[in-house]
């Protein structure tokens, strides 16, 4: 039985908020999981995140928006 990837993703992204994963690792895991089955506010959430990744920048900004993506996963 596979892992719906709401689910995938908040346990990802409490990972790396906790420090038991790194960068390269939610990096990875956001591209494996992708944003197939998610719904639409949800969907933009991950992609912004993704982006917020991609760009150099201090981790203070990456949390905030990693805990927008969180709660946006949460609440569906």
């Amino acid at each position: 039985m596979s892992t719906r990837p709401d689910r995938q993703l908040v346990t990802l992204l409490s990972r790396w908020l906790a420090r038991h994963a790194g960068d390269d690792e939610l990096r990875s895991g956001l591209d494996e999981i992708g944003v197939e089955g998610l719904e639409p506010q949800q969907r933009e959430a991950v992609e912004e995140l993704a982006a917020e990744l991609a760009r150099p920048g201090s981790r203070g900004s990456l949390e905030r928006t990693a805990r927008e993506t969180l709660e946006a996963l949460a609440l569906g």
